[in-house]
């Protein structure tokens, strides 16, 4: 089975630069020239878009988001992702890898503790209030000034960016708040992207919840209990929503048979994969390809 669907893009790529091996970056949308990429595209990096002005549409593992001004996105590695509009809009990108932001930092840990990066399964997006965003808007501008300088420090840079993160944090924190839910732990966060990084690398191997477990060293039930209040559903749906998501991108981009593509996830009953699938996407195989491929296919 085919794995590289798509192109995978480095942050060279978005500034026109495929060789340069930068590691942080951050632009302006009414500065830049539009990059030499093709969508949809995945990346090796992390991507924080601010939009101030203009109206778009953004797109991420098939979920269709809005994009509104004074609001913040967020893109992981590894995920599926495009524009559909772009329409006078204002804002940028912060775009940074995993190495840029643990530079000098001792604990491989700290990237995971900000909940709303590598989280694919909740929103992508957060709406600060005024007074909130204006905050995070000015530390964006300090960081822009910084790179902009002849005498640019990547030390003073990455010190910005996790104020940004930092901030942004303080946000999700504050709106689970208002929402009255409960806060999630740094350790009950770290140790639910260790199951994700885990399930990105296993999925495909048919394994159980159980399994994953057991490769944690915790118990089903710990693991249940972690994942149920990052992302509010359960292990086994979290590894369902994996898989079909692969089974996804292999009816958009393949032209692989349905039984091929369900016997490659391990569903070897066909007939249940078409099950499966339709309950969780409302069409079966067959119709997802018919209507999804065509539209990505001629993008």
């Amino acid at each position: 089975m085919r794995t590289s669907l798509f192109p995978f893009y480095t942050i060279g790529h978005f500034i026109n630069e495929p060789l340069n091996p930068t590691t942080f970056e951050i632009t302006r949308f009414e500065e830049m020239e539009e990059p030499d990429i093709e969508d949809p595209h995945k990346h090796s990096f992390y991507e924080i878009l601010w939009m101030s002005e203009g109206v778009s549409s953004h797109v991420i593992d098939y979920k269709e988001y809005p994009i509104e001004p004074n609001t913040l996105y967020f893109i992981s590695p590894g995920q599926l992702h495009h524009f559909e509009e772009w329409q006078h809009i204002k804002g940028g990108s912060i775009m940074f890898t995993e190495d840029f932001f643990l530079f000098h930092h001792h604990n491989k840990e700290a990237l995971f503790t900000l909940s709303f990066l590598d989280n694919f399964y909740t929103k992508p997006y957060l709406k600060p209030d005024a007074e909130q965003y204006h905050e995070i808007q000015h530390t964006i501008d300090l960081l822009f000034a910084e790179r902009s300088r002849a005498d640019y420090s990547p030390t003073i840079a990455q010190a910005l960016l996790h104020v940004v993160l930092g901030q942004i944090q303080r946000c999700v924190d504050a709106e689970r708040r208002a929402q009255h839910q409960e806060a999630i732990s740094k350790r009950s966060i770290i140790l639910y992207k260790t199951f994700k990084n885990l399930l990105d690398a296993h999925f495909h191997e048919g394994l159980t919840a159980g399994e994953y477990a057991d490769k944690l060293a915790i118990t089903q039930h710990h693991l249940n209990h972690i994942v149920k209040s990052v992302t509010d559903k359960t292990t086994t749906e979290i590894i369902r929503d994996r898989i079909l998501l692969e089974a996804k991108r292999l009816l958009t981009f393949t032209d692989l048979p349905v039984s091929e593509i369900a016997a490659g996830l391990r569903y070897f009953d066909s007939s249940y994969f078409a099950k499966q699938f339709k309950a969780a996407e409302g069409l079966s195989p067959r119709e997802f390809r018919e209507r999804i491929s065509e539209k990505y296919r001629t993008m």
